[in-house]
C-alpha cells in the first residue's frame, strides 16, 4: 500500500469501528472507487491493535475495576463490577462460536458489495426502530445474564459484513430497555474480548504467511487507528444521549443507496 491508502484505511477503521455505521462498508468503498489492493493481514493486525488500545485506554478505570472484581468473584465476592465482567464474557461466547463455525462461509460467500449494501440498510432501519421505541429505563447495573446473552447473539450477527458490531449490539441493548449511554458503553466494553480474539486470529494468519511485512505501514496504521478510535469513542459517548441514533440511521441509508447505485 502507498501512504495515502494507509492513512485513509487506518482512519476509516478507527472511526467506524465504534460508530454504528459498519466498518466493512467503509473499507470496501474506497477500494472500489480507487481500485486499491487488499490491505493484507499485517495491516489488519495493526489496526486491531490500535482500536483495542483506544478502547482499553478510554475505559481503563472500568476495565481495571472489573478485572479485580472478576478475580475476586472466584472467592465468592460479588458486586456490580464482577457481574458486568461475567456478562461481558457471556456476551462474547456467541460470536466466538459463530466465528468458528461460519468463518469460511462468511469470508467466501458474504463479502460482496450487494450483501454489505443490503445489511447496511436493513440493520440501519433496525437501529432506527430500536432508538425510536427505546424506553431507556435501565443502566449497566440492571443488565441480567439473559440480556447479556441476547446482546451477545446480536453481536454474532455482526460477522455478516455491513451489519456493524456496535450498531447491532446497541440496537439490541436499546430494545431491551437500556439507556443510550449504557447501551453504547456495554457495546464498547463487549468489543474488547472480540477485538482481542479477532486480532489474535489475524496474528496467527500473519505468522503463517510467507509475505513480507511493511513495518512503516503497520506503525502508521496502528497510531492512526488508535487516535481516531479514541476520539470517536469520546465524542460519541459525549453526544449520544442528546442526539440519538437518527443521524447514523440516515447516514447508513445514504451509504447503502450509494453502494447499490454505483457498485452493485
Amino acid at each position: 500500500m502507498d501512504l495515502i491508502q494507509t492513512i485513509v484505511l487506518a482512519l476509516l477503521q478507527g472511526f467506524t469501528e465504534f460508530l454504528p455505521i459498519s466498518s466493512s462498508a467503509h473499507l470496501i468503498l474506497p477500494a472500489q472507487m480507487f481500485g486499491w489492493p487488499d490491505q493484507g493481514t499485517a495491516f489488519d493486525v495493526a489496526t486491531h491493535v490500535g482500536t483495542l488500545a483506544a478502547v482499553v485506554l478510554y475505559f481503563r478505570q472500568d476495565i481495571g475495576r472489573m478485572a479485580l472484581a472478576w478475580i475476586g468473584s472466584f472467592s465468592g465476592k460479588h458486586n456490580d463490577d464482577s457481574r458486568t465482567a461475567w456478562f461481558i464474557a457471556l456476551g462474547t461466547v456467541p460470536a466466538v462460536i459463530a466465528g468458528l463455525l461460519f468463518n469460511d462461509l462468511i469470508s467466501t460467500e458474504l463479502r460482496s458489495t450487494a450483501v454489505i449494501a443490503t445489511t447496511t440498510i436493513l440493520f440501519g432501519l433496525a437501529l432506527w426502530y430500536a432508538d425510536a421505541s427505546a424506553s431507556e429505563r435501565k443502566g449497566l447495573v440492571d443488565i441480567t445474564w439473559k440480556m447479556a446473552l441476547l446482546i451477545g447473539i446480536a453481536q454474532a450477527l455482526a460477522l455478516i459484513p455491513g451489519t456493524s458490531r456496535s450498531g447491532i449490539t446497541i440496537t439490541m441493548a436499546l430494545l431491551l430497555g437500556l439507556t443510550r449511554d449504557s447501551a453504547a458503553r456495554f457495546s464498547f466494553l463487549l468489543s474488547v474480548p472480540i477485538i482481542v480474539a479477532a486480532g489474535g486470529l489475524k496474528t496467527v494468519e500473519l505468522v503463517t504467511e510467507a509475505a513480507s511485512v511493511d513495518w512503516l505501514a503497520m506503525a502508521v496504521g496502528t497510531v492512526l487507528a488508535f487516535v481516531s478510535a479514541f476520539v470517536c469513542i469520546k465524542l460519541f459517548l459525549a453526544a449520544i444521549s442528546r442526539m440519538g441514533m437518527l443521524p447514523f440511521v440516515i447516514y447508513r441509508l445514504a451509504l447503502g443507496a450509494v453502494l447499490f447505485a454505483f457498485f452493485v
